[in-house]
């Protein structure tokens, strides 16, 4: 089941870019310019047809998102149909569509989660306390210790412990005593593992020590189930997130700005951080996975906004920059700006994946 989950992440996550894409194309061809190709994955293609209104859709056989190709894509483009003939409003509103887009969905997937429950992450996380209850999830196994009981007898991390000895288990703490009450006895754990009851037999230890009795790191969260409010509990819970996302930038903006590159690299994540946490939420099960995918269509949105050549923000931020000026933004100006942009993302991404390959070994 994890796998299927894990899978399933990494579809959502693809869907998250190609649905930034269609955002573009969208207030594009409602606003008069031309959509010559609407992409999902990246070249080479693996098929592709020419719709009724003229857009020729593909589908490509790098699965890494999607993209869009607008007719006469630079600012300095003339004639109809054009990105570049457009008017300055109108670039604006298909450069921030992406953005929208995944704001949006962010506040879809969290009005679900709110609905069928939403943890804690902040001390005043937003919530409608008329239409809040709490809830405790499952005790899950959080971590198995190696050589420990818990091992032995096969349990894995994202397991649900139900009962001890036939007695139900519903809190952490319960756990906790029940183990320590049965140090060095022989117990009978009941477990749940992709929605299958289980059963083992496990030799507790004689003391705490380092492993603990029982050797697992028990999770529990609050949950806060939201009914009629969801709606406002997702958008809410959204601009809280984006709050928190911009105060984190700024914060490792200002760790690097003082060479403290360790404590910078602590905060972000890369491809291979976030394909590390898909895979440990597809071990807890949908909702952590579903949660995930929504802070990262909100991350999207955030850093999509921000004043860098070759995202969103940065094209719209250059644009304006020019017309403040009023100053020609040629073709080879704004691509030597781009391009310079898309060096320093790359360049971006390799040290925080380099930051994430250090953090999975260690």
């Amino acid at each position: 089941m994890s796998i299927i989950l894990f899978i399933l992440g990494i579809i959502m996550f693809i869907g998250l870019v190609v649905l930034h894409e269609l955002g573009h194309a969208i207030v594009a061809s409602r606003n008069g310019v031309k959509v010559e190709e609407f992409g999902i994955g990246f070249p080479p293609k693996a098929w592709g047809k020419r719709l009724k209104n003229g857009t020729f859709f593909s589908i490509n056989w790098l699965p890494l998102g999607g993209f869009v190709r607008l007719k006469g894509e630079h600012d300095a483009a003339e004639g109809p149909g054009t990105y570049g003939g457009a008017t300055t409003w109108v670039k604006t509103k298909i450069l921030l569509a992406g953005v929208m887009v995944n704001w949006l969905t962010a506040v879809l997937i969290f009005t679900v989660i709110a609905a069928a429950g939403m943890p804690k992450i902040f001390p005043n996380q937003f919530t409608i306390p008329a239409d809040t209850n709490i809830v405790s999830g499952p005790v899950t196994v959080a971590e198995v210790t190696k050589d420990s009981p818990a091992q032995k007898a096969g349990l894995a991390t994202g397991d649900q412990i139900t009962g001890v000895n036939g007695q139900q288990i519903s809190q952490a703490q319960q756990l906790i005593d029940v183990a320590k009450a049965n140090a060095g006895k022989q117990v009978s754990l009941q477990y749940t593992r992709d929605g299958q009851s289980k059963q083992a037999n496990a030799t507790l230890n004689t003391s705490a020590g380092t492993q603990g009795y029982l050797g697992i790191a028990p999770a529990q969260q609050q949950l806060q189930r939201s009914t009629w409010s969801a709606p406002i509990v997702g958008a809410g819970v959204t601009v809280q997130f984006t709050y928190e996302t911009l105060k984190g930038l700024w914060q490792t903006i200002t760790q690097v700005s003082q060479a403290k590159f360790a404590e910078a690299g602590e905060n972000v994540a890369g491809p291979v951080g976030i394909f590390s946490i898909l895979k440990t939420s597809s071990d807890i099960g949908f909702l952590p996975v579903l949660f995930l995918i929504g802070v990262i269509s909100l991350t999207l949105a955030v850093m999509n906004i921000l004043p860098i050549p070759a995202l969103d923000g940065g094209r719209l931020f250059v644009t304006l920059i020019y017309r403040a000026l009023k100053r020609p933004l040629t073709k080879r100006r704004e691509e030597a700006i781009q391009a310079a942009g898309f060096m320093f993302l790359i360049l971006l991404v390799v040290l925080v994946t380099v930051a994430d390959v250090g953090r999975f070994f260690r």
